[in-house]
């Protein structure tokens, strides 16, 4: 599950294998591994002394199978590739697990007022961010309204329970937007049973982060500077209890005849996103709404974004490129809810 190219996060604290503790220091463990087609880190902080690393890099490994095992498009026998490639439109009936992560996808669905919609991948494909390639043609007009008959999640997929529903055959959801966030909410559900309540989980960029870090201070996080070419840090929060996630249109895009195309497409309008904003980073709850938000916080884009940030408390941080001739890069814009988030460093 290629989930990855929304989200670029620099983080703060260092990520190597292993286990240390002194005297008067709480025991920290550090794992590091592959899945859902890009890196996670853990770190474990005050583990108790009868958990073992081997035994809690195996738990943290089961539990990404199970996820991916459940929501990978990347897997053919995933639970989401079996929904997608049902024939019927019968309810099609999905672990408590899938059900919990597509209920959020509604939640997040409406409050962006259909921005952010699980039901996009054949717009996907058409712009070239799925099996079709860059370089051909640009979609036209007819092709954009073909694909969207099949888009649309409010109308198209129905969950009742555990019991998902797809109103047409050509219908299929993707997951790629929300998942991975879960996942991190899986990994440290998976940590407090071994009795951790304090670690960070980062899938990817995205992570979650409870409790404080080994030196007994809030978990430090940077948000880079929008810039392929760059890994320079923006700017660096305080974390924890929060799950945080940062959506760009800086890494995956291609451009042809002078225009740029994002990866990140307008569900409502078939087309690539064209406003001005180029990243943005959302503290929230969980890591799964944290992942969800910030692609539809990106979609939304600076303007509409920050009206919906605003009416919901949201805690969103914006970068957008500057009008041509303006002093600056960019131009920086947070929510009163990030504010506030921001003040307790």
């Amino acid at each position: 599950m290629r989930l990855s190219v929304l989200v670029s996060l620099a983080l703060v604290v260092p990520m190597t294998s292993g286990c240390f503790f002194g005297e008067d220091e709480p025991i920290v463990l550090r794992l590091s591994g592959e899945t859902m087609g890009t890196t996670y880190n853990v770190v474990a902080v005050d583990v108790p002394e009868e958990v073992t690393e081997t035994e809690l890099s195996v738990a943290v490994e089961e539990t990404l199978a199970r996820v991916n095992s459940s929501m990978s498009n990347w897997d053919k026998d995933s639970e989401v590739s079996r929904f997608n490639r049902d024939s019927g439109t019968e309810p099609f009936e999905v672990s408590a697990e899938f059900a919990h992560v597509m209920a959020a996808a509604n939640e997040v669905h409406a409050l962006s007022e259909g921005k952010f919609d699980v039901t996009l991948f054949p717009l996907i494909e058409l712009w070239g961010f799925g099996a079709k390639k860059p370089g051909e043609p640009i979609p036209s007009d007819a092709e954009i309204e073909a694909a969207l008959e099949n888009v649309g999640q409010a109308d198209l997929v129905t969950l009742d329970g555990q019991m998902l529903q797809k109103a047409a055959e050509p219908v299929s959801v993707n997951l790629s937007a929300i998942a991975k966030g879960y996942g991190n909410d899986a990994v440290a559900e998976t940590l407090r049973g071994f009795g951790i309540e304090r670690y960070l989980v980062e899938i990817g960029g995205d992570l979650v982060a409870t409790g404080q870090n080994d030196k007994g201070e809030p978990w430090k996080i940077g948000i880079e500077t929008p810039d392929a070419g760059s890994t320079a840090v923006e700017m660096i929060l305080p974390v924890s209890d929060l799950g945080m996630a940062t959506s760009g249109d800086y890494r995956n895009f291609f451009e042809e005849d002078g225009v740029r195309y994002s990866h990140l497409i307008d569900p409502t309008t078939g087309r690539p996103i064209t406003h001005r904003a180029t990243s943005v980073t959302v503290l929230a709850e969980n890591g799964m709404m944290a992942d969800a938000l910030a692609t539809a916080m990106m979609v939304l884009g600076e303007v509409d974004g920050m009206r919906v940030a605003e009416a919901n408390d949201l805690a969103v941080f914006f970068i957008s490129r500057a009008e041509a001739g303006a002093d600056e890069d960019y131009v920086k814009t947070s929510s009163p809810a990030f504010e506030k988030l921001r003040e307790k460093d």
